[in-house]
């Protein structure tokens, strides 16, 4: 038996992952589309069909069915107004800027909302090569082709299900909060310069920046899942990750609020460590504990139900217990603390509240219940606002929208 190189197995390996699936079935439902529309239509490579069916093979099914008479509509405009302008003035500088402008002021006045840019996007492709087709309908013709291909490929042949890259996103934003918390556990084992924690407080606040990134890629991910054939149990999957996101989005709120209190020790004990050996040991014991709680967390909302799901819980419970109870026993040295040297006592009552904050959030009971409430909104609140889509979910044999 031959041995497969190195790179084709890589190879291999990436059209598997997401944007590779995406990258061949974009290639294969353009080729078909120019292929059908050279066979359907008389004149030489019209372009415009495989340039539409690029454009709804792009997005998920969901978006196909929900968006795709917009965008249709803007590709539509943008043929006709290229056509239009190119039979009275051709191809110069001049009528490629009147043609973006109109395309851009047309495709707001027929309200193909955001796909405004791709009127203007269509209607340059198409001047470049107005002497191909001699007829608007001609142009429209090929569009329609494009669009039906598109629409049938999203159909037939789902697009990639992103939950992997975003289940990997809110793995590595735990992961990071894990990290923080750990740092934060060795710095109170002793003396930190105010500019240490300083630094530790801009770091934490940096995290806004990553639940952005998280976010955003949350949303691709609930929007593949939506009238997905490939998956069971859409609405379950969404709402997890959802509100797993959300529960990792507070946890961060008060992780920053934590440093804070931190960085305020920082700045009235300047000359002497935060807090005295016994109580340092078990905070840094403490952080930890709760590092392997987000963690674990991250791990129980990213994990397929199929799978590890019921042992990533049973990490969660023990690590949410172990750090309850070191907790109470920080709480008691804290309050011996406290009694002997009064300073700065709501900095103390602060972080100890900080920490049940997180620890609350990350109670699976709470969870549990405020799964059942949301997975119960969302299922009445997108059936009232789209009655068709359950009776098209069913027919593609989803089960759940």
């Amino acid at each position: 038996m031959a041995r497969v190189s190195a790179p084709v197995i890589e190879l291999v390996r990436r059209t598997t992952e997401p944007a590779g699936a995406q990258t061949v079935r974009s290639t294969a439902a353009a080729v078909i589309a120019y292929v059908v529309a050279v066979w359907t239509l008389p004149h030489p490579a019209p372009l415009t069909a495989p340039l539409t069916a690029l454009l709804v093979v792009q997005v998920t099914l969901y978006s196909t069915l929900t968006t795709g008479i917009r965008r249709v509509n803007s590709v539509v405009v943008g043929v006709l107004i290229a056509t239009a302008l190119s039979a009275l003035v051709g191809l110069n500088w001049w009528s490629l800027g009147l043609t973006i402008f109109a395309s851009l002021i047309i495709g707001r006045l027929v309200r193909v909302g955001e796909f405004v840019p791709e009127v203007a996007i269509s209607a340059m492709l198409v001047l470049g090569v107005s002497q191909v087709a001699s007829t608007a309908w001609d142009r429209v013709l090929e569009t329609l082709i494009g669009a039906g291909v598109g629409l049938l490929f999203n159909l037939l042949l789902a697009p990639p299900v992103w939950v992997q890259p975003a289940g990997a996103s809110i793995d590595g934003l735990a992961r990071e909060m894990g990290r923080m918390l750990r740092a934060m556990g060795e710095d109170v084992a002793g003396h930190i310069s105010v500019e240490r924690a300083a630094d530790r407080l801009h770091a934490a606040r940096r995290l806004d920046h990553d639940i952005v990134e998280v976010d955003a890629s949350l949303r691709q991910a609930e929007d593949s899942l939506t009238l997905n054939p490939r998956v069971r149990q859409g609405l379950l999957y969404r709402v997890v990750l959802r509100t797993g996101l959300d529960t990792l989005e507070i946890c961060a709120v008060v992780l920053r609020v934590l440093s804070r209190t931190l960085t305020d020790l920082a700045k009235a004990r300047t000359d002497e460590t935060l807090f005295p050996a016994d109580v340092a040991g078990s905070l840094t014991e403490l952080f930890g504990q709760m590092a392997g709680a987000v963690e674990s967390f991250s791990e129980l909302i990213t994990t397929p139900l199929a799978q590890n799901a019921e042992d990533a819980e049973a990490r969660l419970a023990d690590a949410l217990a172990v750090s309850r109870a070191t907790r109470d026993r920080v709480a008691d040295l804290l309050l011996e603390d406290v009694r002997e040297h009064p300073r700065q006592w709501q900095l103390h009552g602060a972080l100890l509240a900080e920490v049940d904050r997180i620890l609350d959030e990350l109670d699976i009971d709470k969870r549990t219940e405020r799964l059942g409430k949301e997975l119960d909104r969302r299922s009445a609140q997108l059936h009232e606002r789209h009655p068709w889509l359950r009776a098209v979910s069913r027919r593609l044999g989803t089960g759940q929208t």
